[in-house]
């Protein structure tokens, strides 16, 4: 396992008699079943480790547990501490009845892998962007309609409303999760290598995204050349030219330092990043209906907590970075051209309630105006 997995001593004990049963002596020396080029399991041991960890450590809803969440963020990322501080919470409802082990930073995989855990009652719980679930579920690429919010507070209030809630709805039968609660990341910005005046001289440069559709589709609108790349490979990325510029929000260009690389940064707000914390469908199925409305309900507060303290911090990340010298364009819709057109036109068969959400988040957007 990577350094610095949060298992416990028996749970290391555990894996390494699976390692054994799968024809790895000795997992630090002989690698075998382990990626040396990402640090991480194969799939088939990670399962098969998961798997019976979960069976020899599961137990009635009466039981104590260890659960596990996975994600993707580093150990500094908001989301990752907001899943610390679920697990202390839980651990404190119940007295140490239940814990939680967490494991970020694609401990467990990406959330492809991650997802296929939670299916099989590997992994108990995740907090997945909705890039992931966009990708098995159109509807959920609505979230990515450029300008569909102007901030992260008005990100906020979308997903707090019935739409997005209602939206939860299909997890369970369409994914075999169930979501507990939304929370985001902050809006996404550009940040180039280059100096560019506006998001159109993009045309034909490498531009870093996360790999999902809606992403795609609207830096190809724009005439650029959307690079899909995981986050543990962006820094070098940029920083040796591979690509020209990336698609991330404020709290990682200055958290990661990405500005370091590439000091033109195109604010623009241009789309919102949400996540959605869920719990696998055997897991919730084995809880007590106490237990159930204990997870859920500490799931959604640190979740929602999340979404006001990127209210309130994303304002002083922009002027860390204008202070650390970065040059700030602003820009706006009108600075996309027709690619935003192009996109909706494009979006809107594939997910209909995008035409539910727009109305939602103006109403937000009108309601909220100084009157």
């Amino acid at each position: 396992m990577p350094d610095g997995t949060p298992f416990t001593v028996r749970q290391r004990r555990l894996t390494r008699a699976v390692w054994q049963l799968n024809g790895i002596g000795d997992p630090i020396k002989e690698r075998r079943g382990y990626s040396l080029v990402t640090g991480e399991m194969t799939m088939r041991v990670m399962i098969l480790a998961m798997v019976l960890i979960g069976t020899l450590t599961d137990a009635s809803p009466a039981t104590a547990r260890e659960f596990r969440l996975g994600l993707i963020t580093p150990p500094t990322h908001l989301w990752t501490e907001a899943a610390i501080r679920f697990g202390e919470a839980l651990e404190a409802a119940t007295e140490g009845e239940h814990t939680l082990a967490v494991f970020p930073a694609r401990q467990l995989g990406t959330e492809a892998q991650l997802l296929q855990l939670l299916q099989t009652g590997a992994l108990d719980f995740a907090i997945l962007t909705i890039s992931e679930v966009s990708n098995r579920l159109p509807q959920f690429g609505a979230f990515y309609a450029p300008y569909l919010v102007a901030d992260v507070g008005e990100a906020a209030a979308l997903l707090r409303g019935s739409t997005a809630q209602r939206m939860l709805d299909a997890l369970p039968q369409e994914l075999g999760v169930f979501g507990l609660g939304y929370c985001l990341a902050g809006m996404r910005q550009i940040l180039s290598r280059d100096a560019l005046a506006a998001p159109t001289d993009l045309g034909g440069q490498k531009i870093r995204i996360t790999p999902f559709v809606p992403l795609r589709d609207f830096y190809q609108l724009l005439g650029a050349a959307p690079t899909p790349m995981p986050l543990a490979s962006v820094y070098d990325a940029l920083t040796n030219g591979q690509i020209d510029a990336i698609d991330m929000d404020l709290e990682a260009i200055w958290k990661v330092r990405y500005y370091e690389s590439a000091d033109t940064l195109m604010l623009s707000n241009h789309m919102m990043f949400p996540s959605v914390g869920v719990i696998s469908g055997r897991t919730w199925l084995r809880l007590s209906e106490a237990d159930r409305e204990l997870v859920g309900r500490l799931m959604r507060t640190h979740l929602d907590r999340v979404m006001d303290e990127y209210v309130e911090q994303e304002r002083q990340w922009e002027v860390d970075l204008r202070g650390a010298g970065v040059d700030v364009v602003d820009v706006g819709a009108a600075s996309f051209g027709s690619a935003i057109a192009e996109w909706e036109a494009l979006w809107l068969p594939q997910a209909p309630v995008l035409a539910t959400l727009k109305a939602e988040a103006a109403a937000n957007a009108d309601r909220s105006r100084p009157r």
